[in-house]
């Protein structure tokens, strides 16, 4: 996602700060699966991060069409 934002000409901004959140999500997720591995608390950071991803999505979307 992070690609095609850059190569639409879009990499900079709110798309970066979008891109750098996602990227400390799924860290985090990574994280707590190897230390403590508590299922709930995983699962709030991955939808966390897949709303990151969905709203990068969308702002790609918007700007090709």
């Amino acid at each position: 996602m992070t690609l095609t934002l850059a190569l639409l000409g879009a990499g900079e901004g709110l798309n970066t700060s979008l891109a750098w959140l996602y990227v400390r999500s799924a860290g985090c997720h990574s994280l707590i699966q190897a230390i403590v591995n508590v299922v709930m608390l995983r699962f709030a950071i991955f939808m966390a991060a897949s709303f990151v991803l969905l709203v990068m999505s969308v702002r790609a979307a918007l700007i090709v069409y």
